[in-house]
């Protein structure tokens, strides 16, 4: 076995080999030995399972053939299980042989003097690089000492940053293949397990192959293109809680802090939910502020502390008669149906006509706004009763139960998305309307949809935002939601490129965005200039998401 003097040495191809050869030897022998031993029992469990499955996908047979193949597959696949079980401690004892050899011999013997030699390639190749450069340098400045035409001097710079450019490309090219030759190396003993336990890893071996895959693949422009953005909101995040002890006299990470920015968090987090899945669709909407503020009312109306005193069209409202559980219950019925009925309409005529979500959008955002400010005279009404919110959303040990409802739609909308033919036909058609139309996907029907699910979310966080203030609904609350919901996603990852985004990505927009504003308020900083933070936040996260775009194509 070769086995190298100094930490310095560099490996051939050859020398590389020989070092893996005993190993692959004694694995060999093995795995030799457990094929043998699988061969009438594993893989004849796995052929018959096959047959079974291809059995009862066949159209061309007859039921009776069908089931007459199938009951011959069991026959062998039960006596295979039988081989394959009598074969099991036997196969057991022999991994274990194989992989404690594997333990003992693969670094030292052949995974550590190949990363010794990888270092020292890396110190080789950035050697002549630099040499090359001087070398480069010193015939262009004897090159130009000999030229006294302006353009020939001009033309040999061009030429001189070119062969820059390729000694660079060069230099690069040798550094992927170091960087290749290392992952080989590593990946050797995993792909050697992998035959032994047929693809069957431990959890932690697991971890390790991710690790080494992520620190293999990564690419720092990535990197700073997918999260650069994250990174300055974390430290600016930082600076705010550094800041604030000294200007306010108060600390800002607390307990109590932290429950009341998920609390904030919490109502938003339909609302973001919501239209993450028109922005999927490369749409948007701009009524959300307005959904808020006509759900808002409408539950107060219904919730109200005794009788109305506000009337809608003149018209005074006293549900003081009906239990509290039926208004409640009312409320939120209410909230979701006109949320969803208008929500519907400007999906309508956006799957029907292709008229853009931000012009049906508006164009609900001022019928919604005007409706409900002239059939409330714009006032506000006032509290609910006290006893709802203790019975819906109540503090346990302290603890706003409120943050549950948000989990709650997190992990029904995550499913949606993910485990449903709705949420794989919602990425289809965001990422490729007429591709998907192709396949057999009915994209009018997914559009509408999506618009629906946003005006079910959007009446959810409307009905849990008037437990949450007690009330005081009015046409004017909500101004302003509509550009924090549609930030909270951008920032969150999901791209108006359409079919790109996470539900997670959605949340952690949705938290940073309500961490921020609730930190600038107890800094008091001005409203106003809070628009500003996030008009910054949003310009930043659309032009990454654009940087991100363009390098895919």
């Amino acid at each position: 076995m070769y086995m190298p003097n100094t930490g310095d040495t560099v490996l051939t191809a050859e020398q590389e080999l020989k070092l893996r050869k005993p190993i692959d030897e004694y694995i060999g022998s093995i795995q030799k030995k457990i094929d043998d031993l699988r061969l009438d029992g594993t893989d004849q469990v796995v052929l018959a399972m096959s047959n079974i499955e291809s059995a009862k996908r066949d159209k061309s047979i007859t039921a009776d053939e069908r089931s007459a193949q199938i009951a011959e597959q069991k026959a062998l696949l039960d006596k295979a299980k039988a081989v394959e079980a009598s074969h099991k401690e036997e196969i057991s004892k022999l991994i274990a042989d194989a992989e404690s050899y594997l333990k003992q011999h693969f670094s030292p013997d052949y995974l550590e003097p190949v990363k010794a030699s990888c270092k020292a390639e890396k110190v080789i190749a950035k050697q002549e690089y630099e040499k090359r450069l001087a070398q480069l340098e010193t015939e262009h400045t004897q090159t130009l000492s000999a030229l006294t035409d302006s353009q020939e001097i001009k033309d040999e710079k061009y030429v001189y940053k070119n062969r820059q450019f390729d000694a660079k490309v060069t230099y690069e090219k040798e550094l992927q293949r170091i960087k290749d030759r290392s992952h080989d190396a590593f990946s050797y003993e995993y792909h050697l397990i992998d035959q032994l336990r047929m693809s069957k890893f431990t959890l932690l071996e697991t971890q390790k192959q991710k690790w080494e895959n992520y620190k293999y693949s990564f690419n720092m422009r990535s990197f700073l293109l997918q999260n650069g953005l994250y990174i300055v909101i974390l430290l600016v995040f930082i600076g705010l809680c550094v800041v604030t002890p000294a200007v306010k006299g108060t600390q800002l990470l607390t307990y109590n802090n932290v429950l009341n920015i998920l609390q904030q968090a919490s109502p938003r987090m339909f609302l973001a939910l919501g239209v993450a899945g028109l922005i999927l669709l490369t749409g948007t909407d701009l009524s959300i502020g307005r959904m808020v503020g006509m759900g808002m009312t409408a539950s107060t109306i219904i919730m109200h502390q005794g009788i109305n005193t506000g009337g809608v069209f003149g018209h005074i409202f006293d549900f003081t008669g009906l239990p509290i559980p039926v208004r409640i219950i009312f409320a939120l019925l209410t909230c979701i149906l006109l949320c969803t009925v208008f929500t519907s309409i400007a999906g309508f005529f956006t799957a029907k006509f292709k008229i853009h979500p931000f012009i049906s959008t508006m164009a609900n955002m001022l019928i919604i706004f005007g409706i409900v400010t002239y059939a409330t005279k714009g006032v506000s009404f006032g509290a609910i009763e006290a006893s709802i919110p203790t019975a819906v959303i109540p503090r346990v040990n302290g603890f706003p139960t409120i943050i549950l409802w948000a989990v709650a739609a997190i992990a029904l909308v995550w499913f949606i998305w993910n485990k449903t033919t709705f949420g794989k036909n919602l990425y289809a058609v965001g990422g490729n309307p007429e591709a998907a139309a192709v396949s057999g996907i009915n994209v009018f029907k997914v559009m509408l949809g999506a618009f629906v699910m946003a005006g079910i979310l959007y009446g959810f966080g409307s009905w849990l935002e008037c437990m949450r203030m007690v009330g005081s609904g009015s046409a004017a609350y909500g101004q302003g939601w509509d550009m924090d919901a549609i930030a909270a996603c951008v920032v969150g990852g999901v791209s108006f490129t359409g079919g790109i985004g996470k539900i997670s990505g959605v949340t952690t927009g949705v938290l940073i965005f309500t961490a921020l504003t609730y930190s600038l308020t107890i800094l008091g900083i001005d409203t106003n200039l809070q628009f500003v933070f996030s008009g910054v936040i949003i310009l930043a996260a659309v032009t990454l998401d654009s940087l991100k775009y363009v390098q895919k194509k």
